[in-house]
């Protein structure tokens, strides 16, 4: 996302239909969304998990990004970016990680032009087509020191390692108008690139969906990416604005892969999209796992990274007055890789039950259960939430919202029931607060569909339930960090997709799990949750109208 805020656009993933989990949590099955640096990583005995780290970098910046270096000092820039890499390579290895994912530019920066990269560029070879590890092999390709030093850092601390670079590709010039071969002849990408524990080279992925990163091309065709692992099964690779798209997000998801390494730098745009907000709500929408490392940047307002599965949450939004520091995160998980788990469902059976790492609930999630620390392997069906009979009409009111027109209506009062709808499509809530005394916090329930049109189109259907930034109806869907007021509440919509993301932000962004989340074969989906921890900033049902995108 570069120095940009990301558009108020989208969410990405499978949906809801596939979760439709009823979520009873509680603190001993899933970690606390905690700025804390590690998760719970003892062994408890039951289904495959796997240990995972991410790490939000506070990167050294170019300071004039837009002059072209000579390779030399190129490198001599990324080297004291990578000297921090290795620090937590280390650190990572010592809390028994076994994948490490570094953010989207975190080794030379952002805000280059398509010359002023070039000192940073690195032809990256396609591991389909060469088997190769720059660690043991140096002399098979030349002007690759940054891929070397990758893949010795991956060897020396025995870590599947993810990081992002800048990386060129020749291309062949051509007079057809439809050639996507620039004119200088050469392919710029931002570039994933992923090594095995050995140092080997073992994925190489493009970033598809840029957002204005003038250095850098699209690719000519979306790439699905994957790689394989000896201890948790496959990954997608995805960067950053990526996860707003169906491709290569949604698509790698509807080929069974379910979970994702990813690379970002995001900067958060409230109230909708923060970047721990959306990855959380991503990963409950989508029924997946997913490795988010971000860019650490109080100045560009870059933070929040997360290691997230659809029963657990580990993630770092730093606050205001935080030191303007790094942040590894450190938690297991549980394996979700079907191929996977069903191999080694069959080993474990064979040696008679031998623990194989966390307790994890065995139900599948893609049907509506209840989870329950006493008995996970016991979960009883659970009945959805009822239909919120529409309330009366009021008087609805039109506040933009991250540069989209909601219509909103106002809650008022301790307790009730309100609807509010733009144009057929309709939202309902039904909620109890507590307000403190002399409060004046205002709240409102929002309703858009269609499609939004800055910096991109994408097609929404968005029913979300914010805090005011003050006391007039205009100030809603502005940008707010703290709330006092907590409510119970039940959150619908009737969606025209299945791709619906979740969301529940309290005041200075902690993230809290629905209770209760349900999805019906005609598109109804609900949120239900109570006993907030902090005062509410958000509850959101973000929907993706994919198939309206380009329209």
């Amino acid at each position: 996302m570069k120095n940009r805020r990301p558009p108020p656009a989208a969410a990405s993933a499978m949906s809801l239909r596939s979760l439709s989990v009823c979520l009873f949590i509680v603190a001993g099955l899933c970690s606390s969304p905690s700025a804390g640096a590690r998760g719970p990583l003892e062994d408890t005995g039951g289904g495959p998990s796997y240990v995972a780290a991410v790490y939000e970098h506070r990167v050294i910046l170019n300071p004039e990004p837009h002059v072209q270096l000579p390779r030399s000092a190129a490198l001599e820039h990324v080297w004291k970016n990578m000297a921090i890499y290795e620090e937590q390579a280390a650190r990572a290895a010592q809390e028994g990680a076994q994948i490490l994912v570094f953010p989207e530019d975190g080794l030379q920066g952002f805000n280059h032009s398509r010359l002023s990269i070039s000192g940073f560029l690195e032809t990256v070879p396609d591991p389909q087509q060469e088997s190769w590890n720059p660690c043991t092999e140096p002399g098979t390709h030349n002007n690759t020191e940054i891929l070397q030093r990758l893949s010795c850092m991956a060897r020396r601390y025995s870590l599947y390692l993810v990081a992002n670079m800048a990386d060129l590709q020749p291309c062949p010039l051509s007079t057809d108008p439809s050639s996507s071969c620039p004119s200088d002849g050469r392919w710029q990408f931002n570039t994933d690139v992923v090594f095995r524990s050995d140092g080997l080279l073992v994925a190489r992925y493009h970033k598809h969906n840029l957002y204005f990163e003038k250095a850098f091309d699209q690719p000519p065709a979306p790439e699905l990416v994957t790689f394989d692992t000896p201890f948790a099964g496959r990954f997608g690779v995805i960067t950053c604005f990526d996860l707003l798209f169906h491709k290569p997000t949604i698509t790698l998801v509807e080929k069974g892969v379910r979970q994702l390494v990813y690379p970002t730098a995001w900067m958060n745009q409230l109230p909708l999209l923060a970047a721990v907000q959306f990855q959380r709500a991503f990963s409950l929408g989508a029924n997946v796992s997913i490795l988010a490392a971000n860019i650490r940047s109080d100045l560009l307002g870059m933070t929040g990274s997360g290691i997230f599965s659809p029963v657990s949450a580990l993630h770092h939004h730093a606050r205001q007055g935080e030191p303007e520091e790094g942040k590894l995160l450190v938690a297991r998980l549980p394996v979700l890789d079907p191929l996977w788990r069903a191999k080694s469902e069959g080993v474990r059976g064979e040696t008679k039950g031998e623990a194989m790492g966390e307790s994890w609930p065995t139900q599948p999630v893609d049907s509506r259960y209840c989870l329950q620390k006493e008995s996970c392997l016991d979960s009883a069906p659970c009945p959805p939430p009822p239909f919120i009979t529409p309330s009366l009409p009021l008087s609805p009111v039109t506040s933009s919202m991250m540069y989209d027109p909601f219509t909103f209506i106002l809650l008022s009062g301790t307790e009730g029931k309100v609807s509010v709808c733009d144009g057929p499509f309709c939202c309902h809530l039904q909620y109890q607060r507590s307000v403190q005394e002399g409060s004046t916090e205002l709240y409102a329930l929002g309703a858009f569909a269609g499609t939004h049109t800055v910096n991109g189109r994408y097609a929404l259907q968005v029913c979300a339930l914010v805090r005011c930034a003050g006391t007039v109806a205009s100030s809603c869907g502005q940008e707010v960090e703290e709330a006092e007021t907590k409510m119970d509440f039940l959150l619908e919509g009737k969606f025209g997709t299945w791709h619906v993301y979740p969301s529940i932000l309290a005041s200075d962004l902690i993230l809290e799990q629905p209770d209760w989340l349900d999805q019906t074969a005609d598109g109804r989906v609900a949120m239900k949750h109570s006993k907030m921890t902090a005062g509410l900033i958000t509850a959101c049902l973000y929907g993706r109208m994919y198939h309206l995108d380009h329209n």
